[in-house]
């Protein structure tokens, strides 16, 4: 069955961020995922997982100025320097952390740069910072976020995602398949896994509408879920989701998973 994994951003809000791991320890996960562990030191973190047991499988690299609203980088060709140093600084904590992947947040494309020199720019961002993961073994991926949610994401769908690794070429650039995302972009969720299953290297999830736990809304997680498992996909899925109530409360969809 799907491995799961505790996105530490959106579940067990209830206590301070380093508290997450062992609540998530307690929960029953063997592994946490997270956005961006630069608020923390390396060594901090590194503590708190050995304590508790626990695996990290992925966290962003960084978004630039997230608190200004910027949601990523490696489209704007005014901070590419910018982008490169920060693969430098994920893959530091990758290495501390023996996180085995990165994802890259587009970013945002602004009305005044053409989509041209967005795609040429974030293709050039890619293939620096897949070259600079292999060479320690970090696995990149991308994401596709919905444009409901976050207005002028610059990769929004799966078609687009497929372009740009087409684009980069390299073999150490996978997809980040939200199906949150996609079920607001896009639909056709069981036909994408088909279809692209060899170029997804993570896997997240959330129910729509409202981005809870899985059985609050659309989507039928007890069809996809067992056909992860039909398409040899032996990844984890990140359960990056805001509980409807308590994130515990919220857990009892995961019992069939774990049988």
């Amino acid at each position: 069955m799907p491995k799961f994994a505790a996105n530490l951003s959106m579940l067990f809000t209830e206590v301070p961020f380093l508290d997450r791991f062992a609540a998530a320890a307690a929960a029953g996960f063997q592994a946490v995922e997270y956005m961006f562990p630069y608020d923390y030191q390396p060594q901090d973190l590194v503590k708190r997982l050995q304590a508790n047991k626990l695996q990290q499988v992925l966290h962003n690299m960084p978004p630039g100025n997230w608190a200004a609203g910027e949601r990523g980088i490696a489209c704007l060709p005014d901070r590419t320097g910018e982008f490169q140093d920060g693969v430098g600084r994920a893959l530091e904590y990758a290495k501390a952390l023996r996180c085995p992947r990165l994802n890259c947040m587009s970013g945002l494309k602004p009305e005044s740069l053409s989509f041209a020199k967005a795609e040429e720019t974030i293709v050039a961002s890619l293939k620096f910072a897949a070259q600079e993961c292999a060479k320690v073994g970090v696995t990149l991926v991308i994401e596709a976020i919905n444009t409901f949610d976050m207005p002028g994401f610059f990769v929004s769908n799966t078609k687009h995602a497929m372009a740009v690794l087409d684009a980069v070429g390299s073999p150490n650039l996978l997809f980040q398949y939200d199906i949150y995302h996609m079920q607001r972009m896009e639909g056709e969720l069981a036909a994408t896994l088909r279809a692209q299953m060899p170029r997804i290297g993570h896997i997240q999830l959330a129910d729509n509408p409202g981005r809870h736990e899985p059985g609050t809304g659309e989507i039928n997680y007890a069809y996809l879920l067992p056909l992860l498992d039909m398409l040899g996909y032996t990844g984890w899925v990140g359960c990056e989701y805001k509980p409807a109530t308590t994130t515990v409360a919220g857990l009892g969809w995961m019992a069939t998973y774990r049988a």
